[in-house]
């Protein structure tokens, strides 16, 4: 096999994360699909034997023509026809190949790469009927940074993923596209490429890889990460809007915020208040009570926060369940037919996460509207323009800026509505009541993007404006903050095309560029 690109290097190499009996967190899944962290399976000898058991008690069954879904039976609604035992072998061909139906842009490498580590973590729980050669193929496709080109369209959530899994499923047998490392080749060339020969699925190992959740999973697990930082984000830009506009720092008084003891909430407030240098300032200062996009900013964003511990409850248990049908139990020899692919809740956790990321992009909105108008930001130049003398009567400063960040913003509290309560009945009644699961977690990637948009514009506009204030914030932190963005942006003194600068920062918020409050 030849050696995984970009995993060269073993003394620079991270430490491995070993996927079998223990448990996995979100962040182990992005380390994986982000940072490229190698994968190697659990070594115990007795979970070798629990894994080997799963299709020993399948055959078993098969050769007492026992009846199982999905291996001597069709699929969903077709689960009363027979299929002949010549082939039972073939049938995983047929349930990928016909699900190959996907359409819209394709997952960015990294989140295919978690849709991996999800889909393995699932099955090496060893309640699927899955070979260990099969979990060992899929720990080499993350190791060599290999994965399938996966459309995003075409689930409904239940039963699980199945049209995007059907593309990991037609990898693994040397069918569709691959990406291997930066390059696009057929599933067949790169098997040729690192001498390794397709799969031959074993009869449950097709319905096993694609009636799971691991895509909505996946996708969650990307969203949570995002939205955490997005948050951080959003209160350091809260503090730097306050210093800019000149407001009354006792908004955040650590007093005040006891009295409602929202967890998050309060370590929100406590990030501004000290941003912004406490409570030094006389009480009262300037004006008794700011606007409310600055003086209940922890109360936005600290929904979000309180939000995130339940999410992740939500996210971790689904990531670490057996969630495909049917379930092989293969000590109590039972195969157990019920309904696990459902993903209910994933969709509840993101439609709540796509509402709460939301509120922060128009939070962010109605600060910039502040900042750039003479009429409330208290003394700061018309629309945040650097240009003095003459020259100021031609320059625009963040004018439009301002009016793209509210279409932005537009867009995303637009895209709010629950995907979950859109069930459709799908194939012939069988699939009568679906989650949408994958619907309402690319719906929070799509509301995330916009939103780390909004806030690349209001990074540069707050900056921007303490810059103008000549005023410095409160902790040596915020104080390297505006310092690392005016190394990366220019002040805006003359007018320019501001969209390589607003790409290079969404780029600098979706890679987590700065650390913000111990993270």
């Amino acid at each position: 096999m030849s050696i995984p690109p970009g995993l060269r290097d073993d003394a620079a190499a991270p430490s491995p994360i070993t996927i079998g009996r223990e448990s996995l967190r979100i962040q182990d899944v992005m380390e994986i699909a982000h940072q490229r962290t190698p994968v190697v399976l659990d070594q115990h000898p007795n979970y070798r034997a629990f894994i080997d058991a799963g299709p020993a008690f399948l055959d078993k069954l098969l050769e007492r023509d026992g009846t199982i879904y999905g291996v001597t039976t069709g699929y969903g609604d077709s689960c009363n026809v027979v299929i002949p035992r010549d082939l039972v072998q073939t049938l995983p061909l047929h349930l990928l190949r016909f699900h190959g139906c996907g359409m819209g842009n394709h997952l960015s490498h990294e989140m295919a790469r978690a849709v991996i580590v999800t889909r393995l973590a699932s099955l090496a729980k060893g309640y699927s009927g899955i070979s260990w050669e099969l979990l060992t193929r899929l720990v080499e496709f993350l190791n060599l940074d290999a994965v399938p080109l996966i459309p995003e369209e075409g689930s409904v959530g239940a039963s699980g993923d199945l049209t995007p899994l059907s593309y990991l499923a037609a990898m693994l047998v040397g069918e569709r596209e691959v990406l291997y490392g930066t390059e696009q080749m057929s599933a067949q060339e790169f098997h040729h490429k690192v001498d390794l020969h397709p799969l031959t699925l074993r009869p449950k190992e097709g319905l096993a890889i694609m009636n799971g959740t691991a895509v909505m999973t996946a996708l969650a697990c990307e969203c949570y990460r995002r939205a955490d930082y997005l948050s951080r984000l959003c209160a350091r830009l809260t503090a730097l809007a306050s210093v800019a506009l000149q407001g009354n720092p006792h908004h955040f008084d650590e007093r005040l915020f006891k009295v409602k003891p929202h967890p998050g909430q309060n370590d929100v407030a406590a990030w501004i208040r000290n941003d912004i240098g406490g409570g030094d300032a006389p009480n009262n200062a300037n004006r008794l009570q700011d606007r409310y996009s600055i003086r209940c900013a922890p109360h936005v964003i600290g929904v979000l926060r309180d939000c995130l511990p339940w999410m992740a409850q939500f996210l971790e248990i689904e990531l670490n369940s057996t969630n495909d049908n049917p379930v092989i139990d293969a000590v109590e020899e039972q195969v157990l037919h019920g309904g696990h692919f459902y993903g209910g809740h994933i969709a509840f956790a993101m439609d709540g996460l796509k509402n709460a990321v939301a509120n922060l992009a128009d939070l962010m909105d109605r600060q910039l509207a502040l900042l750039v108008d003479v009429k409330f930001n208290h003394g700061l130049p018309a629309n945040l323009s650097g240009a003095t003398g003459e020259r100021a009567e031609i320059n625009h400063g963040f004018k439009a800026v301002q009016i793209a960040v509210s279409a932005w913003t537009a867009e995303a509290l637009k895209l709010t509505m629950p995907a979950s309560v859109f069930s459709r009945s799908t194939e012939c009644h069988n699939q009568d009541k679906v989650s949408m699961g994958t619907i309402a977690a690319r719906d929070c990637v799509r509301i995330l993007e916009l939103s780390e948009q909004v806030a690349a514009a209001h990074t540069l506009a707050t900056v921007q404006a303490v810059i103008l204030r000549r005023q410095s914030v409160g902790t040596k932190e915020a104080e390297l903050f505006v310092e690392s963005v005016k190394s990366e942006f220019a002040f805006l003194e003359e007018d320019r095309a501001l969209e390589p600068e607003l790409r290079k920062f969404v780029a600098l918020i979706q890679g987590q560029h700065w650390s913000l409050y111990d993270r």
